[in-house]
């Protein structure tokens, strides 16, 4: 009776622990199911489902390709191996009770190991489908590698496949290899008796073929590594392709050397039919050694002895070959080089020729106006905008003008109640787009706006205000809802407090997979961890669900074969805010090409440097104009560059989801603009490869680098960024927003120079000079001072040092912005913006002053156009743009000049020998009461300083308040002066 309960139980407990684990099993299963049908549904929704299937089963089909490839030579091995085991060999006792554990496992483990095997090299190749369908759908370069005379093509698309094979089928062979002998080990097809090793014939055949197989995909292998040496580090000067000791010594030993490993598999072959090892083991050890003397030694040899003591020499025709391809895979080949005979000295009216690009020059700093623009334009909490804000260009009035923009996100962070309903259903979307005049303030320093408010004034135009997709979204939110149903979503605040005051908004666009039936509700339940979406109320059959909403994000996943550049930028085209995001087509195998890592290149003030960077290219192309829609979600593909084959090869491989240039609208190409990250990773090649000539290349006498930052924090400075600006370029016809920085001479320690060698700019206008690089040679034998020394006059000038201390008195601190760099006049000029910021918890920063340099000279006034007179003789014969800016607000106040600050009591005593002083002695007053009234009127002087200074602070008026502290310093000093 026991027994039969007790078996009872345990089939219970069976039953119950194989239910159990079916269930964890079909939870897990629907959770990876949930996870990848969402997937589908948010590609299918934006209509790029082909996209991702195609990444799916090109994955499914290289992980069974690697699967078989791995597990079925393994387990063929191992099955014959086993087969044709000698049937009465005698095994030690310690390998029979290994035999024996091993034989009631054998079925399993002749199955499993290969099949473990195999998902290991299936993970590894599912890994490797970029390369291999790139290589299915590749394109002609139309150019010939210098060396061998193959196309382009072949190292881009083939060679990186054809190694990555030969790779694969040696470590198949090698595994089938150890798999056989380790099987004849144990079965006693080999055995050590004594000294001696006894192989059976089957086991020696089997062996001896593996071996054929591999020394025969070596020949293939070390026969290919020969154009290798054209994609890898050289071991001379050059720092990427063959160099003269690869080109004569390396290439043809690996040539030698693949005749040597064909002849090794022959001699396994002679193994395989005569019997006798010896063949075999000597043709592997002639293998081993030619390997080390051949492939190794004598290329060395070559390098130390013949090349180093003749490198310039020798290298030349190799260095020649890299600044070339070096120059043609960055896009730099067709740079213009215009010599720069700077001048530094200024002269009356100097910037006559250059109204049109004085009148642009971006005084407003992006990188230090979010705060103004949060101050002035956030409106509530929930709203933010980015640290760094973006520059573009729009037509005002029929004028076409910089201007400093960003769109107003949301910030769930600011909310002060925080729950899912709020996060999820109510606060789903930022509002409107702010731009201000880049080239304007107001008289008391703030950003002059072109659009602002909420709602949107329309001054650029009508256009959708919602920014339901932006680079600081909610993860996600549920929005829509049936025609006549309540509205739940905040729109934007219309004035007062409370919800009431608020206006409401119900999504109308399909920006989102739906989520109105049960079964939507919970696959995005389980996706996002949160039971809410089962529960909401607020869920509807209209709903749909918003995530991934970074327009980089959402790029990168319908195109993933693109790099894409850091720094989407917002812009109102055809009535929509649009997100416009540049990608790149790179490549790491460009023959003699120099690699570096994207990540660093693009390192500056606004972007930090990694700890780690695994982006290697050595050839990119700016291949693909993107937007997404900040309303809808909706992504588009433009083919920029047609002629790039590697965009002609990934459009084969994703048909039908790039669009061509020509049906980009005219209001989108006045937005599109040269990307930041293309034109920094062409200034950090152009540092070294803007020499053509290979002598003085190997005498690395004339190297270049990018300035750092004079405004960076000296302890750890910052490379200069690149900067945005209208302006006409030397050589060009007419101005254009272009992208420029400039160069410094390469040194280290006490030899580094801060003086400018080289300017660079590019056309960012769409048209035929798009892209055009332009270099300003400056004459060496000329100092012209750069960036770093620039700062270092501003901050060391007497005068400018006065002004910055009066305008740092009370409770300020001075900013300095962005030190920008235009070659006007003849020669550099330098132009700084001044700001001022209380250290009030509300403040934001003003511009108060504008700092220019030219040569020696300096000028520091409250507007640039006084600072330009300042600098050049009193006129510099142009008009800057923020004359406008204070002539209007000047109107605005009904008076017709600036008004003058009051000037500060004088305080010189009158000489007693002076006339005047005689004049004061005669005076019917007595010396009493005249001090009695100096001293009442310099308290008096004293009061109004101080009242004028909180008023001051009051309207957030750092300059005045600086000017009244001023007086009341100078008004107590003298009442001290005339106390008793």
């Amino acid at each position: 009776m026991s027994e039969t309960t007790g078996a009872t139980q345990n089939r219970s407990r069976l039953s119950l622990g194989v239910t159990i684990g079916v269930l964890a099993a079909l939870v897990v299963a629907f959770f990876i199911f949930a996870s990848l049908y969402t997937e589908v549904l948010w590609f299918d929704q934006l209509g790029f489902v082909d996209v991702l299937l195609t990444q799916w089963f090109a994955t499914a089909a290289m992980f069974v390709v690697g699967f078989l490839a791995m597990a079925i030579p393994v387990g063929i091995a191992i099955d014959l191996a086993y087969r044709f085991r000698p049937v009465y060999a005698r095994l030690s006792n310690e390998l029979d009770r290994y035999r024996q554990l091993i034989d009631p496992l054998r079925r399993l483990a002749m199955l499993g190991v290969p099949a473990l095997l195999g998902v290991f090299a299936g993970l590894a190749a599912g890994s490797s489908w970029p390369q291999f369908l790139l290589w299915m759908n590749r394109a002609p370069f139309g150019t010939q590698d210098p060396e061998f005379g193959q196309d382009i093509g072949f190292y881009v698309f083939e060679l990186p496949v054809y190694l990555s094979v030969i790779g694969f089928a040696s470590a198949v062979l090698i595994t089938a290899i150890i798999a056989s002998a380790a099987t004849g080990f144990l079965y006693g097809a080999i055995s050590l008796d004594g000294r001696e090793l006894r192989i059976s014939r089957i086991m020696r055949i089997q062996l001896a073929t593996l071996g054929v197989l591999y020394f025969a995909v070596q020949t293939l292998g070390i026969w290919l590594q020969q154009y290798e040496t054209l994609v890898s580090p050289s071991g001379g000067f050059l720092p990427f392709g063959a160099g003269f000791a690869e080109a004569n010594a390396t290439i043809p030993s690996r040539a030698i050397l693949a005749g040597i490993a064909l002849l090794v598999a022959v001699l396994f072959l002679v193994t395989a039919i005569v019997g006798r090892w010896r063949p075999a083991i000597v043709g592997t050890a002639l293998f081993v050694v030619s390997s080390l003397l051949i492939a190794q030694a004598y290329p060395f040899v070559v390098q130390r002895f013949q090349v180093d003591p003749s490198a310039r020499t020798l290298e030349a025709p190799f260095i020649d070959r890299n600044i070339d391809a070096t120059r043609d895979a960055y896009g730099v080949n067709d740079l213009v080089e215009i010599p720069y005979d700077a001048v530094t000295e200024t002269s009356e009216g100097a910037l006559r020729q250059d109204a049109e690009t004085t009148a642009n020059i971006r005084i407003i700093d992006p990188a230090l106006v979010t705060d103004s623009f949060a101050q002035l334009e956030q409106f509530r909490q929930y709203y933010q905008f980015p640290e760094y804000l973006d520059v573009g260009r729009y037509d005002i009035d029929g004028e076409t003008t910089d201007t400093v923009l960003a769109v107003r996100e949301m910030n769930l962070g600011g909310l002060s109640s925080q729950s899912w309903y709020n996060n999820t259903i109510v606060y789903t979307h930022g509002y409107g787009l702010v731009a201000a005049y880049g080239n304007q303030r107001t008289t008391d320093g703030q950003p002059k706006f072109i659009e602002s408010g909420i709602p949107v004034d329309g001054n650029l135009g009508e256009y959708q205000p919602r920014i339901y997709f932006g680079e600081n979204t909610p993860e996600y939110s549920i929005v829509g809802a049936p025609e006549g149903a309540p509205e739940l979503e905040l729109d934007y605040p219309s004035g007062g407090e409370g919800e009431a005051n608020n206006q409401t908004y119900t999504y109308t666009a399909d920006g989102g997979p739906s989520v109105g039936t049960t079964f939507g509700r919970l696959l995005y339940a389980l996706k996002f961890q949160s039971e809410q979406i089962l529960l909401s109320d607020a869920i509807n059959d209209e709903s749909q669900i918003l995530y991934d909403r970074s327009p980089r994000d959402r790029v990168q996943k319908v195109a993933p074969y693109l790099t894409l550049d850091n720094d989407p930028y917002p812009a109102i085209v055809d009535g929509r805010v649009v997100w416009i995001v540049d990608g790149f087509t790179t490549s790491a195998d460009y023959p003699y090409s120099t690699p570096l890592q994207i990540s660093e290149a693009i390192a500056d003030t606004y972007r930090p440097a990694p700890q780690l960077a695994f982006d290697t290219v050595n050839y990119v192309r700016n291949s693909v104009k993107a937007t997404v829609d900040a309303y809808s979600g909706e992504v588009t593909l433009y083919a920029w560059d047609t002629e790039d084959p590697l965009l002609q090869a990934w459009s084969d491989v994703f048909p039908n989801t790039l669009r061509d240039q020509g049906e980009m609208t005219e209001s989108l190409l006045e937005h599109v603009r040269y990307p930041s990250d293309l034109f920094k990773i062409q200034r950090s090649i152009l540092g070294a490869y803007h020499v053509t000539d290979a002598g003085t290349f190997y005498s690395s006498e004339d190297e270049w680098v990018t300035p750092n930052d004079p405004i960076s924090n000296p302890a750890a400075p910052t490379l200069q960024p690149p900067y945005y600006l209208t302006m006409q370029v030397p050589g060009s016809e007419d101005p254009a927003f272009s992208l420029y920085s400039t160069y410094i001479p390469r040194a280290v320690g006490e030899s580094t120079r801060n003086v400018i060698f080289g300017y660079l700019a590019a056309n960012a206008d769409p048209g035929e000079d798009y892209g055009k690089l332009t270099l300003l040679r400056l004459p060496k034998q000329t100092t012209i001072p750069g960036p770093g020394q620039v700062q270092a006059q501003f901050d060391s000038d007497a005068e400018v040092g006065q002004q910055l201390n009066l305008l740092r008195q009370g409770q300020t601190e001075v900013i300095s912005g962005n030190l920008l760099t235009l070659p006007v006049g003849g020669g550099l000029l330098y132009v700084q913006p001044v700001y001022v910021q209380s250290t009030g918890e509300t403040s934001y920063p003003l511009l108060r002053k504008v700092l220019v340099a030219f040569g020696d000279r300096l000028a520091f006034e409250d507007t640039l156009d006084e600072a330009l007179d300042a600098l050049f003789e009193g006129d510099s014969g142009v008009e800057a743009g923020d004359v406008e800016a204070v002539v209007e607000a000047e109107s605005a106040d009904g008076t017709d000049e600036a008004q003058e600050p009051t000037p500060a009591p004088d305080t010189t005593e009158p000489d007693a020998g002076s006339e005047e002083g005689a004049d004061e002695a005669t005076e019917e007053e007595a010396p009493g009461t005249v001090i009695e009234e100096s001293l009442e009127a310099a308290l008096e002087d004293a009061r109004q300083a101080l009242q004028d200074r909180d008023a001051a602070y009051r309207d957030n008026d750092l300059v005045a308040a600086a000017e009244a502290d001023q007086r009341l310093t100078e008004a107590l000093q003298r009442a001290l002066l005339l106390s008793p």
